[in-house]
């Protein structure tokens, strides 16, 4: 295992640590304010809709250190910006621990990650003791970016928790907030310290209906990529099954509904040696989630790793299939290819090639592309003539630039991966192009982000041109017209539509004709496709009532034929219509007496 001190940030901010004079207070009479500035890292997300693992082991460590769950307080870096009264409890707490940093760049819909600034702000208002911990610890950029250098900063914080923030916590606490010795936590207290923190979601504002929960089964990896801060946890760590579970079942009984094994490097290897799939494992785990949590609305996962499926095929095809059928539709594998260029993969200890991704892609299309009411053992579709849901299962495929050796010849190798994946007739959840973040331990550190930087109008021309030739037909493929998405939650207006997501991993942004109420959910069917998003109609639409610009929304109808259905309402049922258009996937007559 790493040495986490190697890694972190300072152990000790400007000096003006510890409780002040007098008695160290006992844990029992110790307030504390957990600020979540949001994480993203290459294997832990923690943006909303998402919390992350962190605010949730933090509590679960305080409340073993002897702090009462009442003495706890958290609040997201939004609810502070939208709410200056709620500072108080930053200023009021005994203890306050700020929890952030973004290792992977990004853009988010459901929240907006804490930038430096607020974050020394913060520092500068709690009147106890500060501490600041998770990624942050990695290094700070000017903004959450790709093509950004970083460096570490105390921002102010008393103390900088260099291991496990949680430990650092636990610690500081049962020592009277004098101190703490940087260490990280082990297997038998996270046992104890996930389950006893599930509390603190129950504070979140997006609790209980839009609020998905990041789950960890390991960290730290095997590989060596050049670039990535999750080898700097050391070699794989991996939680026992039942702790998961315990987990699970504890955020559950708190009013948690949707989960993702996201807080992994590679979710076939949980439970084996590190690299090998261990499909026993991943069936009791499922099983087990799936026990624990029987109404569980969401169950996705993130991380996957290709070589994986390459080097050991028929058990990850085995390990693929129990995921496909415990999880819900429309989950992803994110596959880490990076570049297939050999010369990046070479100068950057990359550990999968091209062919091997694809190899990994087709097995995992074959296994769990199918979706919800077709025959698990048959081809998987796409088209017309396919159930009207996501597959249960496709990967992924991340893409990342300006890493050592990339040439102009770099972005045609990814464009041709790209291409013959498509050709194949074979189906990608997402494509996500991204640029390096060099950070301090990692090799890219020796070279930033000048590659990146260099490349910059190369990277726009050839991001644009993968939208427009791959994105969207990929997407026509794998969410045809008629495709419903049910439990749309509605986050924001623009241009005359409502936008919404699903709950899960990289839902697909739906834009939806008309200003509908914000913060409710609704079922849509896919009518039509962006880049990246769709545009759907509620789902099943009623003729009687739908709206020009519904009705429009509809692939064959056009503004005239709408017009017409609009002017000769009410329909007992859409064959009535007659206009050559195919109605059914999308739209139902209720009864004559639901027209107005």
């Amino acid at each position: 295992m790493t040495d986490p001190a190697d890694f972190g940030g300072g152990g000790g901010g400007d000096g003006r640590g510890g409780a002040g004079g007098g008695a160290p207070p006992h844990p029992a009479d110790v307030s504390v304010t957990l600020v979540d500035g949001y994480v993203d890292e290459p294997a832990h997300f923690g943006v909303p809709p998402y919390v992350s693992t962190y605010p949730r082991f933090t509590a679960g460590a305080l409340v073993d250190a002897g702090v009462p769950e009442g003495n706890v307080t958290y609040h997201t870096i939004d609810e502070l910006r939208e709410d200056r009264r709620k500072w108080r409890d930053v200023a009021d707490a005994d203890l306050l621990i700020y929890l952030g940093g973004m290792t992977v760049p990004g853009k988010y819909v459901g929240g907006t990650p804490a930038e430096p600034d607020e974050v020394r702000e913060l520092a500068w208002t709690a009147e106890g003791t500060s501490l600041m911990g998770g990624p942050i610890r990695f290094g700070v950029g000017e903004e959450n970016a790709g093509g950004t250098d970083t460096e570490r900063r105390d921002l102010d914080f008393d103390f900088v928790a260099k291991g496990d923030v949680e430990a650092a916590a636990h610690d500081l606490v049962e020592n009277g907030l004098e101190g703490f010795g940087d260490r990280v936590r082990d297997n038998e207290e996270l046992d104890r310290w996930a389950a006893k923190g599930a509390f603190v979601i129950e504070q979140h504002p997006n609790h209980p209906d839009y609020l998905i929960c990041e789950l960890e089964t390991s960290r730290g990896c095997a590989y060596r990529c050049s670039f990535c801060t999750e080898p700097l946890y050391g070699n794989p760590a991996f939680r026992a099954v039942e702790s998961v579970v315990k987990e699970v079942e504890r955020l559950y009984e708190r009013g948690a509904r949707h989960f993702r094994l996201g807080r992994q490097a590679d979710i076939l290897a949980f439970g084996g040696d590190g690299e090998s799939p261990n499909p026993d494992a991943l069936r009791r785990l499922y099983g087990g989630i799936r026990e624990v949590a029987p109404d569980l609305g969401t169950l996705h996962l993130d991380n996957m790793n290709p070589i994986t499926i390459a080097r050991w095929p028929e058990e990850s095809r085995e390990c693929i299939r129990i995921i496909a059928e415990h999880n819900t539709a429309g989950d992803t594998a994110a596959f880490g290819l990076e570049s297939a260029d050999p010369v990046v993969q070479e100068e950057n200890n990359l550990n999968v090639s091209a062919d091997e991704c694809f190899e990994a892609v087709r097995i995992v299309n074959e296994e769990a592309g199918w979706r919800p009411g077709e025959d698990p053992s048959a081809a998987p579709t796409h088209g017309e003539s396919a159930a009207n849901r996501l597959p249960k299962l496709l990967p992924g495929i991340n893409l990342l630039h300006g890493l050592k050796g990339e040439r102009e010849e770099t972005f045609e190798r990814n464009k041709r991966f790209l291409r013959r994946v498509y050709d194949e007739g074979l189906m990608l959840r997402r494509i996500n192009i991204r640029q390096v973040m060099a950070f301090a331990g990692t090799e890219m550190s020796d070279t930033g982000a000048q590659i990146a930087k260099d490349h910059k109008k190369l990277f726009k021309r050839y991001k644009r041109e993968v939208r427009e030739e791959i994105d969207r037909p990929m997407l026509e493929r794998v969410a045809p017209p008629g495709t419903v998405l049910p439990d749309v939650h509605l986050e924001y207006h623009r241009d005359g539509r409502t936008f919404g997501r699903q709950l899960g991993t990289y839902p697909l942004l739906v834009a939806i004709p008309g200003e509908r109420e914000l913060g409710t959910t609704v079922d849509v069917a896919v009518v039509d496709h962006g880049y990246r998003s769709v545009t759907g109609v509620p789902y099943p639409l009623d003729l009687n009532r739908a709206t020009m610009d519904e009705l429009t929304a509809i692939p064959g109808l056009g503004k005239r034929r709408a017009g017409d259905i609009i002017v000769n309402r009410p329909y007992e049922s859409p064959e009535e219509i007659g206009s050559g258009v195919d109605l059914s996937k999308f739209a139902v007559a209720r009864s004559a007496e639901s027209a107005d």
